[in-house]
């Protein structure tokens, strides 16, 4: 070969190599029928004006629709660029994208895998701002990651979540004494070593009678009392702990494990009231299949109001306590342990969410909303005023969606 051609040989695979390396690793893209990658679904955009909170919009659209693929994308403040994209393997799906700090840098975050919210396979990845993957988050003690949350803390840990099937004697709430259940458990892992700092199981400490899942007909088939969804830091050290099937916030020990006090459900510490203009559903809760408990300080926090869930949590069959999801801000007050319900918005278009979603409070007071099983992005003013909302192609959906300044 002459000189110059071996010498342009060797620069363009050393090129090749460094694109490689600064592109995210994958199995394998997904593909359709014809074997060609297929694209990540588009976000049509409804509503946009002028005051929305800024930052690029951060989602992770999981298709059923065989036109697109599943993955993260993080895409312009008006929702119509893509800025950064990542496509995940045929078969698995993506959840809970966002930017948070890893030792002092932003990093983007996900959790990747099959099965999200039962007996998950999944690992959560970081990764740097130049798209290279700096670690991996597994959850110990024989468990699989699940996908409904990784938090990263400012002490270099992840709070993850995990599933596991066990049996459990339920004579004493009318059901047989080998049920197979599934329980939730909330973990603690120092991401550089992988050591579990901290385990809470649900079991533990939180009565089978508390769950508003009916029994399954047949022993064998795991009942889902519980169906954790979400932990969070509260501004005490704290943790939240969420159960969907519970209709219950749980306020965690982070040296006991003990609960020190829930809010919701059939056993809530707090005296539940709605303020003027406010309503609690049917139930007379304040939500009901609830996601995502934000805390905003002085006793303020936020949750994602499903208000309705499919039978044993598929999406169908879909029974509600109020005709439409919602975000609900509550006051908590621990002195005198009432619980209001002092601000809610609603999705626009009057339509419920039988799963997922959350809500992210901006620092100028707007909420980000992603609709969970419903294909919308919504964005709301302090007034509640709807300011952006944007629309997945039909069968696609994010589990949360988030605004961040990314650069």
């Amino acid at each position: 070969m002459p000189k110059n051609r071996r010498n342009a040989s060797i620069l363009t695979a050393a090129v090749a190599a460094v694109v490689a390396a600064l592109l995210p690793a994958s199995a394998s893209a997904s593909t359709g029928a014809a074997g060609h990658a297929l694209p990540l679904p588009p976000l049509k955009v409804l509503t946009d004006k002028p005051g929305t909170g800024g930052g690029d919009l951060f989602v992770a659209p999981s298709s059923a629709n065989s036109a697109y693929a599943s993955g993260v994308e993080i895409l312009s403040p008006d929702g119509r660029k893509v800025v950064w994209s990542h496509t995940v393997p045929t078969g698995q799906e993506a959840a809970d994208f966002r930017k948070q700090t890893y030792q002092g840098r932003p990093v983007l975050t996900w959790w990747q895998g099959t099965g999200l919210g039962g007996l998950t396979q999944g690992v959560d990845y970081v990764y740097n701002d130049r798209y290279q993957k700096v670690a991996e988050v597994r959850a110990g003690n024989g468990y699989s990651t699940d996908g409904h949350e990784f938090q990263i803390t400012p002490r270099g840990t992840a709070l993850i979540l995990a599933y596991k099937e066990a049996t459990a004697d339920l004579r004493a709430i009318g059901g047989p004494a080998d049920q197979k259940v599934l329980d939730g458990v909330v973990q603690e892992i120092d991401i550089r070593s992988g050591k579990v700092l901290f385990q809470w199981d649900a079991a533990d400490h939180v009565p089978y009678a508390q769950s508003e899942q009916p029994l399954p007909a047949s022993a064998a088939t795991p009942w889902d009392w519980f169906h954790v969804n979400a932990v969070k830091e509260d501004t005490d050290g704290s943790l939240l702990v969420d159960a969907r099937n519970t209709w219950t916030t749980y306020d965690v020990s982070r040296t006991s494990g003990a609960v020190r006090w829930q809010l919701g459900g059939k056993d809530s510490s707090f005296t539940l009231t709605a303020a003027h203009g406010q309503r609690l559903n049917t139930a007379r809760t304040l939500f009901a299949w609830q996601h995502d408990p934000e805390p905003l300080g002085h006793g303020l926090y936020t949750f994602f109001d499903n208000e309705s869930a499919g039978v044993a949590n598929t999406g169908t069959g879909a029974v509600s306590e109020l005709p439409y999801s919602r975000v609900d801000t509550v006051r908590l007050d621990l002195r005198t342990h009432t619980a209001t319900l002092v601000r809610s918005v609603a999705q626009p278009s009057g339509l419920s969410a039988s799963s997922q979603g959350n809500a992210q409070t901006l620092r100028n007071g707007d909420l980000t909303v992603g609709w969970g099983s419903l294909p919308y992005v919504s964005e709301f003013g302090p007034s509640g005023k709807l300011l952006f909302n944007a629309e997945f192609p039909a069968g696609v959906n994010t589990y949360r969606a988030y605004r961040f300044a990314w650069a």
